[in-house]
């Protein structure tokens, strides 16, 4: 069933074009209905005749003749896919449009700043999408400001509207996105903030979950609020790899392209305040595991991915395993100092990992390197064994 906030009715520009039309004479209400009637929005004839004998927008101006002329020589202006109007749905166009270009420009092998450029156009997407809804529901999406002692809209220097950004949009009452989809947005406008004019190329694995999740939720969203007819789905498929990596190549890459200091310290503030229901949801990032699969039989179909359900026999049973290899890794610092030990720097001790930890203020909850558990007791991750094993390469002299 197609749900649309918006009624079928006329826009204020359709009905100055209808008045246009009545005063030029000629036409029919039926004529006059013809061009305004689409695939996904249906218009009662008597909405022409109320507007013919002044029952209702009487405070609407007749629309111009050049206007008129404008329209009827650009008609239909109208994607027979979609349904949509150039003009009536321009904001709709506009955010599929945003975010078939987001995926786009990341799925090209040849793109440098893949992560940075699908953020932009990812939030430019979905403030249109709320856009088009707060138009369709009435709610005023302008700014206002006072001046003067009065109230008036806001407006940029060229003394055009001033309308919310995507941050306003989310903590709005009316916005019509569940908590889960709007953490996922405010993660990636986090993002943005750390990695304006800088080349990021090396977040784009860190990240890609949050990216795939918004794709989804954006897909899901445009279909509750608009219509499943303006759904992405076969638009928006898995991006074919030339890569065929082992766990421990990842590993090997991850540790060769670490998370620039101040993308990760803002990654980890951020989480750090989600529930685990939150940090696990997958509209809130999508992490999916691939196993290599084999058909029973020559010939067979197979998709290159196929999905299971989590709670099914076969997920727990994945999941199962793969638990250990997705908790990270807690080290105390008798076991950090005993592996420096024994990569060759037998001077290392427990006394020179505290001067170390206490220098660079290590045990600060803000910084990736480690976690205070139930048992009030802190605990170090591999990013601070790094970080030690990197002081023990600088200054081995000391230490051996």
């Amino acid at each position: 069933m197609v749900k649309r906030p918006r009624k079928n009715r006329l826009e204020r520009w359709e009905i100055a074009l209808t008045k246009a039309m009545l005063e030029q004479g000629g036409m029919s209400d039926q004529d006059i209905l013809a061009y305004f009637t689409r695939p996904n929005r249906s218009i009662n004839h008597r909405a022409i005749g109320e507007i013919r004998r002044r029952e209702k927008h009487t405070r609407i101006k007749v629309a111009s003749e050049e206007d008129l002329v404008d329209f009827r020589a650009n008609y239909p202006l109208i994607d027979w896919e979609t349904g949509l109007h150039l003009h009536g749905d321009e904001l709709l166009i506009k955010a599929r449009e945003a975010m078939l270009n987001a995926v786009q420009t990341y799925n090209n092998p040849k793109t440098w700043f893949r992560s940075g450029i699908f953020i932009v156009s990812a939030i430019i997407a979905w403030t249109y999408l709320l856009h088009a809804y707060f138009k369709g529901e009435g709610v005023d999406y302008r700014h206002y400001e006072t001046k003067g002692g009065r109230r008036q809209v806001a407006r940029t220097k060229n003394r055009a509207e001033r309308f919310w950004e995507l941050a306003k949009c989310l903590k709005v009452a009316r916005c019509p996105l569940d908590e889960v989809t709007k953490m996922n947005l405010e993660f990636l406008l986090e993002i943005r903030h750390e990695i304006e004019h800088r080349m990021t190329r090396r977040i784009d694995d860190a990240i890609s979950a949050k990216l795939q999740a918004c794709c989804h939720n954006f897909n899901a969203n445009l279909k509750k609020l608009f219509g499943d007819q303006l759904g992405l789905d076969s638009d928006l498929s898995f991006a074919l790899q030339f890569t065929h990596l082992s766990l421990d190549q990842q590993r090997s890459m991850a540790r060769a392209q670490e998370l620039p200091e101040n993308v990760l310290l803002a990654q980890t503030t951020f989480e750090d305040r989600l529930t685990n229901e939150i940090y696990n949801d997958q509209r809130y990032a999508v992490r999916v595991t691939l196993v290599p699969k084999s058909a029973n039989r020559k010939g067979k179909a197979d998709q290159v991915v196929e999905f299971i359900r989590a709670d099914s026999e076969e997920g727990e049973a994945i999941n199962r395993v793969l638990l250990k290899e997705t908790e990270k890794t807690k080290y105390k610092p008798k076991q950090i100092v005993e592996l420096m030990n024994a990569e060759g720097y037998p001077l290392f001790s427990y006394h020179y990992h505290a001067l170390l930890w206490q220098a660079l203020d290590a045990k600060d909850h803000r910084k990736p390197y480690g976690v205070t558990l139930s048992d009030g007791q802190w605990y170090w991750y591999d990013a601070w064994l790094e970080r030690v094993r990197e002081h023990c390469r600088e200054t081995a002299d000391r230490y051996t």
